[in-house]
């Protein structure tokens, strides 16, 4: 699946499934753009990709912020010139409860991030795409397929579901341009989501809830999100994959 000369732009590159498509990619061949919050962490997995070549850059930004994203757009076409492939991986976890007196300030942070913030950086990025003929693949969950254990994470549950429903519009609108779209759905996988919110539970917990009783690592995602961006997956678009360890056959 070689990416030698396309350009690729990563969010949530930090840490988790993002630095391992990051660092995939840069195996690959591509030039990667790099985008996270957390400069330390970005700069580790910038080290990591440059192993490979030096092609490529970080870029600090919150996608929740309208001028970050118009930033990253930008940066990345004034430093490369074109745009092949998208990959919305960015994320956040947030526990709350309907009955909560914070719920609208959790759901609000939850999809500002987790849906908003990809509609933005989508609809900057598409024309781009278009001259490539490129990519853009979308890390969903199998949250947004799911209502299990959804009674303290329910603004993640639907920033999900949005973003599976968002992923297949864009896909039939963009498919006259030859741009492809798919989503990922993971079940649970080796990340720190859970730690970065202070969750009550850790993702081993969450071994025994899948058929397989195994968590997955990000480099298992990471080699799914390079095949559906490659020519290998021509013929694929509007699709979720779902690897998730058998965890919505038990769910």
């Amino acid at each position: 699946m070689s990416f030698v000369d396309k350009v690729a732009l990563v969010t949530g590159a930090s840490s988790g499934i993002g630095a391992a498509t990051a660092i995939l990619f840069a195996k690959e061949g591509a030039c990667v753009v790099l985008v996270a919050r957390n400069e330390v962490k970005l700069k580790n997995v910038l080290e990591q990709c440059e192993k490979y070549s030096k092609k490529h850059f970080l870029i600090i930004a919150d996608i929740s912020n309208d001028e970050d994203v118009i930033n990253v757009v930008k940066k990345t076409i004034d430093s490369f010139g074109k745009l092949d492939v998208l990959v919305n991986n960015a994320g956040i976890c947030r526990f709350t409860s309907i009955l909560d007196e914070n719920l609208m300030a959790v759901y609000d942070e939850t999809l500002n991030t987790n849906l908003r913030a990809h509609v933005h950086i989508t609809n900057l990025a598409a024309p781009h795409l278009i001259k490539t003929k490129g990519s853009i693949v979308n890390i969903s969950s199998t949250a947004g397929s799911s209502i299990s254990m959804s009674s303290r994470t329910l603004p993640y549950f639907i920033s999900k579901a949005a973003l599976d429903q968002f992923s297949r519009g864009v896909a039939l609108e963009l498919a006259q341009y030859g741009v492809r779209v798919n989503t990922i759905s993971p079940g649970p996988v080796k990340t720190d989501i859970f730690e970065n919110a202070n969750a009550p539970v850790t993702v081993d917990s969450f071994k025994h809830m899948t058929a397989l009783d195994r968590v997955a690592e990000p480099e298992e995602i990471a080699e799914l999100i390079l095949y559906l961006s490659s020519d290998k997956a021509k013929s694929i678009t509007g699709s979720n994959y779902v690897s998730d360890n058998g965890y919505l056959l038990k769910h």
